[in-house]
Parts: structure tokens; sequence; C-alpha cells
């Protein structure tokens, strides 16, 4: 019987996606919700497929109609108190976004340290674990997107130019470029130092999401960027499914 399984990660704007066997990662991918090609390529009749969702109902109802017609029925990942030693703190532990609880079931399979995940996309969230394995609480910051979107409609004369980033901009574009870039490395800035206060040793900081390098350049702190964060929290919950 084989053991090749499809991981899914169904974000807010994208799906990405792994095909895993044996341990080993045969390739990833990402897609848009209106084309679904590429997942469709590597899809085999009647495998296992594990899928953690944040998008919306009209996007879940496109990818189980494509996974319908390759006979496919996928397990749908949902938060828990707990996984393994890891620990989830947060007061209703199965509101926590499951994205991100599958982020911290990750980095907590790559290090025993104490760390901060970090996963930007439509909207940013910031979240700490202790060296102990608890999950302390994050933060939900607006994404890129939805900064400027919002500033956008509740001033008067900031325009749709595209900017970039400056130390001290002189144009309006670059000012609001700037702005949001500096205001998501301060809230990741300030939650590692809290983090660092709260364990008393200088935390990992891990960053994922598909806006992730945006903020890497520009960020004081030491930060490892590891794209398929969510996707290897999936597939240490599934590796977990094998063993039982």
């Amino acid at each position: 019987m084989s053991s090749r399984r499809i991981l899914l990660d169904a974000g807010n704007t994208r799906l990405k996606w792994a095909v895993v066997d044996g341990g080993l990662w045969l390739g990833q991918g990402s897609a848009e919700y209106s084309d679904l090609i590429s997942l469709q390529q590597v899809l085999d009749a009647g495998c296992d497929c594990y899928i953690a969702s944040v998008t919306s109902v009209a996007n879940e109802q496109r990818i189980d109609s494509l996974l319908a017609s390759f006979d496919i029925v996928p397990r749908r990942l949902t938060s828990a108190p707990q996984f393994k030693e890891l620990v989830n703190g947060y007061a209703h532990p199965q509101q926590l976004g499951v994205d991100r609880w599958m982020g911290l079931i990750a980095a907590r399979r790559r290090t025993l340290e104490p760390t901060l995940v970090v996963s930007v996309g439509t909207a940013m969230t910031v979240d700490s674990l202790s060296a102990e394995g608890v999950f302390l609480g994050g933060l939900i910051v607006p994404g890129r997107d939805m900064m400027q979107q919002s500033l956008h409609q509740g001033t008067a004369h900031v325009g749709d130019g595209v900017g970039v980033w400056q130390a001290f901009p002189r144009t309006t574009a670059d000012a609001v470029y700037s702005g949001i870039v500096t205001a998501m490395c301060g809230a990741i800035q300030a939650q590692h130092a809290r983090l660092a206060e709260e364990c008393g040793r200088t935390p990992r900081c891990m960053l994922t999401g598909g806006d992730a390098l945006l903020l890497l350049p520009h960020l004081t702190v030491s930060v490892e960027h590891v794209p398929a964060l969510v996707l290897e929290g999936i597939d240490r919950v599934a590796s977990e499914d094998d063993m039982v």
C-alpha cells in the first residue's frame, strides 16, 4: 500500500500543496483558486489527502470538486487543545486558526527553544511558543494589502501609486509602503522582545507566508525563512496518523 499523500494549505488567497511519500517530499506548488491545474496534475485517484483550510466556502467547494473527481476524500484538520507535548494556550483552542496551529506544530518539530512563529499573508500572525511547548498567545495584524486599502479608503489624498522602501520617504507612495513595512516589522520585533523577557533568553523567529520576503530585509532580529511551515505541520499530523 502506497504511503503517498497530498498536503493542502488553503490560505485566504492562495492554495499551497505538497506531495509526500514515505517521509520524502516529492514536490510542492501553489495556485490561485481560479486555476487549480497544478494541483490536478499531481493528484492520484484515491490517495490520502490532508487539508488545513482558512479560505472561503466557495474556494473550499472548488477544492472539494477537484478532489472528488479523483475519488479523494480529504481529512480536514482543526485546532486542538494539545498535540503531543504541544499545548494550545488559546482561551478557546478550537478558535485558533488551523493554519496557525499547523505552524506551531511545525515549529515545535524543528526546535525545542522558545520561538516566535510569524505568518505574513492577507493578515499577519505573530505567535509565541515557549520552550516547554506552550502556545502563549499571539497577535493578528492587517497584512500589507489590507493596510494599504485602509489608507486609500480612509484618507482623501493618499493615491494608488506603488511605493518603495525608504528610511525617510519623500513621496506619498513611498511613505505608505515604508510605513506599512515599519508597522509590521515593529509588531514582530516587539513580540520578539516580549517573548525574550518572558522566557529569559533570546527566542528563535520563524517567518512564513506569501509576503515574508517583503519584511526580511527590514527586520532587526535574526529570522529563519520557512516557506512551507504550515505544510510541515500538516505533514507532522499526517505522519502521526500513520502510526495509529
